[in-house]
């Protein structure tokens, strides 16, 4: 039997590995590391500089595996997100196959936490239907909790409720009814630029938690510009990003 152990590793500072999640590494076989191309291949390297920082089991071992891609031409979302979960749960399948088998401890280090808009549980639930595992998940600081660190900033109002989605969906249905404050996540195309500033705060950070940190905050008919220009250079700069931000009206 496989028990694959899904390791939310917060924003990629291995100040924010919990003690379990740092036991549950040390427990592990084999720790599996995607290689997501050169363009990221600090992703890699930042989940094997985690590893050297926090594994002292002589017997743990990491391998390398090339995740798929997603064919983001899909004009069907979902389908194309389904195909590319199928791909990813073939890859994991064979490797685990191949370096220990049917029996041991894999890892697997997840970015943040794996509950909050991220597929490894829905990606393992397909190795399930083919492979014999179980699932242990331990938790991770996401980066919501270190966004509103950086800014030292509750995320609701007093009783009132806050929503978290993605961009893409306030791209296509606007701000949601009842609802004052946003978390944005996933967003690679700066969709608030699709609402009406006026009113409106943003608290927006990229690599939140990390040495390469940077945040901007401000009314986002002020600062939507200079986090456009500020996010481009970042990705340019670093050949990747990850940032996430709080809107408020």
């Amino acid at each position: 039997m496989i028990e694959l152990l899904l390791v939310g590793i917060g924003t990629g500072n291995p100040d924010h590995l919990t003690l379990q999640a740092i036991k549950a590494l040390n427990s592990a076989d084999l720790v599996m590391i995607p290689r997501k191309g050169e363009s990221k291949a600090d992703l890699a390297e930042l989940r094997r500089s985690i590893c050297a920082d926090v594994l002292t089991n002589p017997n743990t071992r990491l391998v390398g595996f090339d995740l798929p891609v997603r064919d983001a031409t899909n004009p069907a979302y979902r389908v194309g997100v389904d195909d590319w979960h199928d791909a990813i749960a073939a890859v994991w399948k064979d490797t685990i196959l191949a370096e220990i088998g049917k029996n041991g401890r894999v890892a697997l280090l997840v970015w943040g936490d794996p509950s909050l808009y991220d597929s490894t549980l829905r990606i393992a639930s397909r190795i399930e239907k083919s492979l014999p595992l179980t699932v242990t998940v331990i938790p991770g600081i996401t980066s919501l909790q270190a966004l509103t660190a950086a800014h030292a900033i509750p995320i609701n109002d007093i009783g009132a409720p806050f929503m978290v989605t993605t961009g893409r969906k306030l791209r296509e249905e606007g701000w949601p009814d009842g609802v004052d404050t946003l978390a944005i996540m996933l967003d690679g195309e700066c969709s608030f630029l699709t609402i009406e500033p006026a009113d409106t705060s943003i608290w927006w950070g990229a690599y939140v938690g990390m040495s390469e940190q940077i945040i901007v905050a401000g009314k986002l008919s002020e600062v939507a510009d200079t986090i456009v220009q500020t996010r481009a250079k970042a990705r340019a700069d670093h050949g990747w990003i990850m940032d996430i931000y709080i809107l408020r009206r």
